[in-house]
């Protein structure tokens, strides 16, 4: 039987909320004018060499931490983009006076809005904060009784959003952590039936289904909204800045960015953009005041820096980064080429991901059954070997399942490191390998029945069920955990089992990939759960069910939320 990369998981780094695909190029056409090109990493004329970033000096290693070489994108899990100089510059002027904090807030109310064209603009503690922020603002609208009784909105008048379901995600948690009802609706028939009284606002998040033409796009929706007064938040999270910003101009009343991805300043900062009464209750509701959102605090320092950082983007030579980026990719290119059956292909961001995913990526492919090595297994020996290196697995945004390689996005990247990834990607593409096993070995045993299991997480445990069928080395079945039974599938070689499921909720996804050993009535082994860490387990077979029993399980049917 052959054996499949399908149930491996060879991955060193969850990235938790990877961004949303990228929209039309239509409607990227649309603003190339105010877009004016990519951005760049942080540093300038400082280039990085392998004996420099692996020196011991380095702080992280000071403290145990083995850092890494971003060729993977923006993501918050390895620590979002890198500030540029501008920004660290404003954090530091900033850090050397007090100032009521009301004040600061007006100020840098008043710089964003003259930067950007916006009315009003706000520093959050992330974007996913100023979700929450908004939604607390339109649930109160200034009331701090109102404002201070949240999440309990009981006795209040604005209680419930309404949301597209393919707009549902898991950063709508922000949303849901005011108290607010959310109501999902699927086209515009239902949106319009959906709103009443108590409708406090409209959400949407980016992507090709709320971009104009649409049946559900932003345009449609304000069209219906706007003429009953009710506010539009568009969560504009990993996109870059528009000047003005080309939702607002879209009709959105307010938008959310991210300021630590594309703009590149705090990582911790989201920027908040429209509709000044609004964002002034949105402030109310922040810290330094009291209630509901007193734990989401910006540092004036961050404030400072996201001004800077906002600037910095509007003036920088776009077109002088994109160079930079490019040439980056022809040296990873040229390194790899004539390697034996590898291919190269550069993604292009005008033409492949509007707002999204700026920066250009080369996706190198090549046979597997000539270099002895997948593009899962590559990806896992650079992020975990020295120097560690973030890359994507696969055909990167071109999506194809069918690409056996690795994908190398330029946002992250600084100079000197386009060297260090090419050396090291050509390093292990040329090494002598064996050749891929495609048989695999018998199992021990049956696992056909159902299990009781004890997880054991970082701070406590639950009790699970698997029910398990088999077909020789596979197996299939249902997982059942505290609240939900979901499909899994696996395989056992030998004593070694791997399974997996997945928790699906609306907005949310929780994996499991379960591997260890068997013995006789008993498996025990770790549970890899992506972005939440890993959990231990002990599985004891239920001989009371019997092993020919059957499951039915639920095939992805989402969960209410």
């Amino acid at each position: 039987m052959k054996r499949r990369n399908v149930l491996k998981t060879l991955t060193l780094l969850p990235f938790a909320g990877g961004a949303i695909q990228g929209n039309s190029a239509s409607a990227a056409q649309e603003i190339t004018g105010s877009l004016r090109g990519p951005i760049n990493p942080a540093t300038a004329g400082v280039e990085i060499t392998l004996e420099s970033f692996m020196s011991d000096k380095n702080i992280y290693r000071t403290h145990g931490i083995e850092p890494v070489i971003n060729c993977r994108g923006i993501f918050t899990i390895i620590g979002g983009s890198l500030k540029r100089p501008q920004v660290k510059a404003a954090m530091e002027a900033a850090s050397k006076n007090f100032a009521q904090m009301d004040e600061v807030a007006d100020g840098i109310g008043q710089q964003l809005a003259n930067l950007t064209g916006a009315e009003w603009g706000v520093v959050s503690a992330g974007c996913a904060a100023g979700l929450k922020l908004v939604t607390a603002a339109v649930v109160a609208g200034g009331d701090p009784e109102k404002l201070v009784r949240i999440p309990n909105l009981e006795g209040l008048e604005k209680t419930e959003v309404i949301v597209p379901r393919t707009s549902r995600n898991s950063y709508d948690h922000a949303i849901r952590n005011i108290g607010v009802t959310m109501i999902n609706v699927g086209s515009m028939e239902e949106l319009e039936n959906a709103i009443n009284p108590k409708t406090a606002m409209i959400y949407l998040v980016n992507g090709d289904r709320s971009w104009t033409g649409a049946p559900m796009s932003l345009e449609n929706i304000v069209a219906v909204a706007k003429p009953k007064n009710i506010p539009v938040l568009f969560d504009a999270a990993n996109e870059i800045l528009t000047f003005p910003p080309v939702h607002l101009k879209r009709g959105a009343t307010i938008v959310a960015y991210s300021g630590g991805k594309a703009i590149c300043g705090p990582q911790s900062c989201g920027l908040i953009l429209g509709n000044k009464e609004i964002l002034t209750s949105a402030w109310q509701a922040s810290s330094p005041h009291h209630g509901p959102c007193r734990d989401n605090k910006v540092d004036r320092d961050e404030m400072f820096g996201m001004v800077a950082a906002v600037r910095a983007w509007k003036e920088i030579d776009h077109d002088a980064i994109l160079k930079q980026w490019n040439s980056y990719l022809d040296h990873i290119i040229k390194k790899v080429s004539g390697i034996n059956s590898v291919q190269t292909m550069v993604h292009v961001p005008s033409t492949q991901s509007g707002l999204s995913n700026v920066s250009p990526e080369v996706v190198i492919s090549w046979d597997k059954d000539v270099l002895n090595i997948t593009g899962l297994e590559m990806a896992d020996e650079l992020a975990r070997t020295k120097p560690r290196i973030a890359v994507a697995a696969g055909g990167g945004r071109g999506k194809d399942p069918n690409v056996n390689g690795i994908a190398v996005t330029t946002i992250g990247m600084q100079p000197g490191e386009e060297k260090i990834a090419a050396d090291k990607i050509y390093k292990i593409l040329t090494a002598k390998r064996a050749p891929i096993s495609t048989e695999m070995q018998a199992p021990a045993q049956s696992l056909a029945g159902s299990w009781d299991v004890d997880v054991k997480f970082s701070s406590s445990s639950a009790k699970h069920k698997l029910f398990l069928e088999q077909d020789g080395n596979w197996i299939k079945g249902g997982h059942q955990t505290t609240f939900a039974v979901s499909d899994l599938s696996g395989s056992i070689e030998g004593n070694q089992i791997r399974l997996q499921s997945a928790l699906r909720l609306i907005g949310d996804h929780v994996p499991y990939t379960f591997t260890g050993t068997v013995s006789g009535d008993q498996m025990t082994g770790s549970i890899f759960m992506g972005e939440y860490r890993s959990a231990q387990f002990t599985a004891v077979r239920d001989k009371k069910a019997g092993p020919k029993q059957k499951i039915f399980v639920p095939s992805g049917a989402p969960l209410s939320s």
